[in-house]
């Protein structure tokens, strides 16, 4: 029998994942790589840290764990997988069953039969159609060249001014590493945040840190033109009339499937402009399967169809797909959740599963949400804040998503609630989790384990909670409530809101009040640092016959607008 033919078209992520385990079930499989550029398994995501100049060594992007570059060669004598550089594939013949290719090089050109075939094509950056988009100093931070091109900028330290052109994941790291280099950035996102994975005020908390760092934020604001002189770009202007000088400008407002070839052969395409896939990562073509940046996959909670483009994801589709070319459909990829993650200066933010926002678009009512802030470990361990925003079902209680953002141990956070999620975990299956507990590593209740708590208070009505943005709104619309800070004098003093509040220590409350509204219907929120002595303040309240009190949730700590001090 003859030996199978596994041809596998783009070498990022997705491909080699699948090459190598199509290779590693059938050591007689004859496993070849096609990858249009000159590198191979390109760590994508590590490029605003080697342009930032977090390491200096451009083949750590290339490299393996123990440090061996991932280049044609290692293939070969490690794998057994030939991996053709500078290789593009420029056609698929379904009914022949081959694949035509092109020596980017040399011009060369040629075909190759297929027994399976495996896409992982990847995506393309989205570009903004304005004019002046074609000019030089305009970049993307997508692939190799382009990292190259921003980390000569960083070395040269000729460049002054940057903008960067969205303010999503990739725009943010490249707004770190570009301002890191000594260049003064303006971000601009045409949404009215940063983060569009985070909820507003979430995001809001994130932004403020971004600007205490020196880097110029303009948010609901796009670009209408890039200004050039000499064929070089000198500015940006806005869509409000705004100019912005700079040197360079990345864009970074996301990036498209990149399916001209499967379109070509006649795949099928999807609604989102990805690679239809089955859970077993085929296309409609039985003995085609399409892998990472460029195909559809389902989220797992809504059941509809998302791009993304993730390399976490992507290794996974691979898997998948290389298995399934070699054994047949045996296993599948569920999906995703959505979790995500990246680094902000010195804070990070993360989510998994819905927002509030998500939630909504995908008509989903039936939520409640908490917020808490709190430090990751003891502080006399070094603890560094952590906020988290819960998302679950008011009907059960299952748990829908959540957001952490700040300086403390988000990673942790995120993937405890990703792992819940993923386990179809309710609030009261998480408020006696068994998790690791010492000082050095966790408060004894862990931040998650106390959201819970604070999320069981809620479901059963023994908090009775306001966001930061519900009170914002209030007092942007006229109206005052009573609002107390639990907190001590000392505190007030160091650092405070400046919303009208009333300082009432928590200790004081049962001598003081006399001091609160007389009338036992008046609206009073209470807060504190992170609203645990707010929530004690309102228990006390309305054990005392106040029947419209509610917490602040997240305390100061959470509020994303301005203080007095």
């Amino acid at each position: 029998m003859a030996a199978k033919r596994i041809l596998v078209i783009g070498g990022s992520a997705a491909g080699p994942k699948a090459a190598a385990k199509a290779r590693r079930l059938d050591e007689t499989a004859e496993v070849i790589l096609l990858q249009k550029g000159g590198d191979l398994s390109m760590a994508s995501c590590g490029y605003p840290y080697y342009v930032g100049g977090t390491f200096d060594d451009r083949n750590m992007l290339l490299c393996t764990p123990a440090g061996v570059v991932r280049d044609p060669k290692f293939y070969l004598n490690a794998k057994a997988i030939d991996a053709r550089v500078n290789t593009e594939a420029t056609a698929i013949d379904r009914k022949a069953k081959t694949v035509a290719f092109r020596k980017t090089d040399s011009g060369e050109t040629g075909t190759l039969p297929y027994d399976k075939l495996i896409l992982a094509t990847g995506a393309v950056p989205r570009v903004p159609p304005v004019p002046g988009i074609d000019l030089d100093g305009i970049t993307t931070l997508q692939s190799m060249k382009d990292a190259d091109f921003l980390r000569s900028v960083r070395d040269e330290k000729k460049i002054k001014k940057a903008v960067v052109v969205g303010g999503g994941l990739i725009g943010i790291e490249t707004a770190e590493a570009l301002q890191e280099s000594g260049i003064e950035v303006t971000v601009v996102e045409m949404l009215p945040q940063l983060l569009s994975f985070l909820d507003f005020e979430m995001a809001r908390l994130v932004e403020n840190h971004i600007r205490a760092k020196g880097v110029n934020v303009i948010t609901g604001n796009g670009v209408a033109e890039f200004l050039g002189k000499d064929g070089k770009i000198c500015g940006v202007k806005l869509k409000n009339g705004t100019e912005l000088e700079c040197e360079i400008a990345v864009n970074a407002i996301g990036v498209v499937p990149n399916v001209k070839l499967a379109r070509d052969a006649g795949l099928e395409i999807g609604a989102l402009g990805g690679i239809t896939v089955d859970e077993h990562m085929r296309t409609n073509d039985k003995d085609i399967y399409a892998v990472g940046d460029c195909v559809e996959i389902v989220n797992r909670i809504t059941g509809k169809k998302i791009l993304a483009p993730f390399g976490d994801l992507a290794n996974l589709e691979g898997r998948v797909a290389g298995e399934n070319a070699i054994a047949g459909d045996t296993v599948s990829f569920p999906g995703s959740i959505q979790t995500g993650i990246c680094k902000v200066f010195d804070f990070s933010a993360g989510s998994t599963g819905l927002s509030e926002a998500n939630a909504a678009r995908n008509g989903i009512a039936d939520i409640v949400t908490v917020v808490n802030a709190s430090t990751d470990k003891p502080g006399f361990m070094g603890g560094m804040l952590v906020v988290t925003k819960l998302l679950a079902r008011k009907a059960d209680g299952k748990i829908l998503g959540a957001q952490v953002v700040g300086p403390g141990n988000v990673c942790k956070q995120v993937a405890q609630w990703a792992m819940a999620i993923m386990a179809g975990m309710t609030v009261e299956d998480m408020v006696n989790a068994d998790l690791p507990y010492a000082p050095p590593f966790s408060l004894a209740l862990d931040h998650s384990i106390a959201t819970a708590h604070i999320m069981q208070n809620k479901l059963k009505g023994r908090l009775k909670g306001i966001s930061v943005t519900e009170v914002k709104r209030k007092l942007d619309a006229g109206e005052k409530p009573f609002i107390l800070d639990a907190r001590g004098p000392d505190e007030y003093e160091a650092m405070r809101l400046g919303i009208g509040e009333t300082l009432i220590p928590l200790g004081a409350i049962r001598k003081r009040l006399a001091e609160l509204p007389a009338d036992k219907n008046a609206e009073i929120i209470c807060y504190c640092k992170v609203s645990l002595r707010g929530y004690e303040a309102a228990l006390i309240l309305e054990a005392n016959g106040w029947k419209n009190v509610r917490v602040m949730e997240g305390g100061i700590m959470a509020w994303p607008w301005g203080r007095e001090r």
